[in-house]
């Protein structure tokens, strides 16, 4: 196994400073208790913590990657259509944020399905969130894994399975032993370390193409259309309004970025994350997929040539970059992977753990020890992280595919269900069943088989059918209601 140890190197310090932050947050105590403690980090996140793990919730490795690779073949309308998540921190907070963070402190909730459950009164409406939230997370996790191993073996030389088991000891570890607040302190810490990376990318791709006019001048004669919002056509409005509607408005509703409403200290400090949040959002958004419209005026050739979409940025990077530089630039990339990872692994375990096993424990009139509950959630993360492990040892293909298809899936089980469920009165729990259970089956179904009306995403089949099925269900127990 032949590799770049000058580049490793930066890379296993910085996994080291992660684990090392993970285990100093184990050893503080958790303010109310250690669930609270645990899966929302205590209640007690301040402004420009809260806007940094939101941003690396949203910034995963498909972002830079993925993202950045399109915009590389599309051009300017890739970064057009991309423009758009730049506001949806500033919508979550906004929207769901203090409504959330009342409810929450109000009813003693820990997560994003104990609100569902008070809403609707219904265990079975909890469950099947909950189950869902486990489906997709893994989806999500598995794409985030591969993206990052492929990234570490492109960019350092070393095996794609070393960087997997890399990734698997770091992130399952530190959000094992850690907790939310360890997930949002290092997700903190990524940020930061992902706009070092742009910021480094971004200077030696113009210094290598002879400045911006240069690299403009390049694309002008070489590939007009990439400086056009349609691309010739590859950038039809369908294609627009599918991105605007899955990677921005639905996206207010995931559950790992409405369950960070819980997590903050005062109204003041998500004021302050609402706007942080979205100038740096902004920037990294825009910033990257500029770096990979700039990158073909750099390097001229298709991204087949590079070997896909997805080596785009590993190829750039190793190409306009000093390798005594490369080990730190690449940390960036790397970092949204592990943000993303953790984000939602401790979602998904706070799903497992307290939406379904401490909740059956209470109904069965059993008292749970604090010390079982701390290995049991420790446990099930461990377990959780090791599972995606293994599902991401044979890769699949098109990484930001896999994820836009987690994301979908979640806006369709849980758009209507929390906006209809937070914001009105007539919402009713077999409303909410079917829009989960039926939209998100009619859902994977269009994705399944190719299903896109009007050239539009399924996204768009989903969210149609989940909000009829919840207009329906809705009025159906209503009017027995009023039989």
């Amino acid at each position: 196994m032949s590799g770049n140890l000058m580049v490793l190197l930066p890379l296993l310090a910085f996994m080291a400073a992660m684990l090392a932050l993970g285990i100093y947050v184990r050893r503080q105590s958790h303010a109310g208790g250690f669930l609270a403690g645990y899966f929302v980090g205590g209640q007690t996140l301040g402004a420009f913590v809260l806007a940094m793990t939101m941003v690396a919730t949203y910034s995963s490795v498909s972002s830079f990657v993925g993202g950045p690779g399109m915009a590389y073949e599309i051009g300017f309308g890739w970064i057009y259509m991309a423009v758009i998540q730049t506001m949806t921190i500033f919508l979550v907070l906004g929207i769901f944020g203090k409504r959330v963070a009342r409810l929450a402190r109000r009813i003693h909730a820990v997560t994003i399905v104990d609100i569902i459950r008070h809403r609707y009164q219904s265990d079975a409406l909890a469950a099947l969130a909950a189950f869902v939230i486990v489906l997709f997370f893994a989806a999500s996790m598995v794409a985030q894994f591969v993206g990052g191993a492929q990234l570490f073996a492109a960019v350092t030389g070393y095996s794609y399975e070393l960087g997997l088991v890399l990734f698997g000891i770091v992130v399952v570890v530190y959000t094992s032993i850690g907790g939310f607040r360890a997930v949002a302190l290092t997700d903190t810490c990524c940020a930061i370390v992902m706009m070092l990376g742009i910021v480094l990318l971004f200077y030696y791709v113009l210094e290598a193409g002879g400045g911006l006019a240069a690299i403009l001048a390049n694309l002008r004669a070489a590939h007009p259309e990439m400086l056009t919002p349609t691309a010739a056509g590859r950038m039809p409005i369908s294609l627009y309004i599918s991105q605007w509607l899955l990677v921005g408005a639905l996206t207010i509703a995931l559950p790992q970025s409405v369950v960070r409403g819980i997590s903050y200290r005062s109204s003041r400090d998500m004021h302050r994350a609402m706007i942080i949040g979205t100038v740096v959002i902004a920037f990294m958004n825009i910033a990257v997929n500029l770096v990979g419209v700039l990158g073909r005026g750099v390097l001229g050739v298709d991204a087949k040539a590079l070997g896909g979409v997805d080596s785009v940025i590993p190829q750039l990077m190793a190409q306009v970059m000093p390798p005594e530089l490369l080990g730190f630039a690449i940390i960036g990339p790397l970092a949204a992977s592990i943000s993303t990872i953790s984000g939602v692994l401790i979602v998904a375990s706070s799903a497992v753990v307290k939406d379904v096993y401490l909740h059956h424990q209470q109904q069965r009139g059993k008292c749970v020890e604090e010390k079982t509950l701390r290995r049991l959630s420790m446990g099930v993360t461990a377990t959780l992280g090791i599972i995606v492990f293994v599902l991401a040892i044979a890769p699949p293909s098109l990484i930001w595919l896999i994820n836009m298809f987690a994301f979908g899936g979640l806006e369709t089980a849980f758009f209507w269900v929390l906006v209809f469920g937070l914001f009105t009165t007539w919402a009713r729990r077999t409303g909410a069943l079917a829009a989960m259970g039926g939209g998100t089956l009619i859902y994977c179904a269009a994705m399944a088989a190719g299903f896109k009306p009007l050239g539009l995403h399924p996204i768009a089949v989903g969210i149609t059918a989940s909000l009829v099925l919840f207009l329906a269900g809705s009025w159906w127990e209503r009017s027995r209601e009023r039989a």
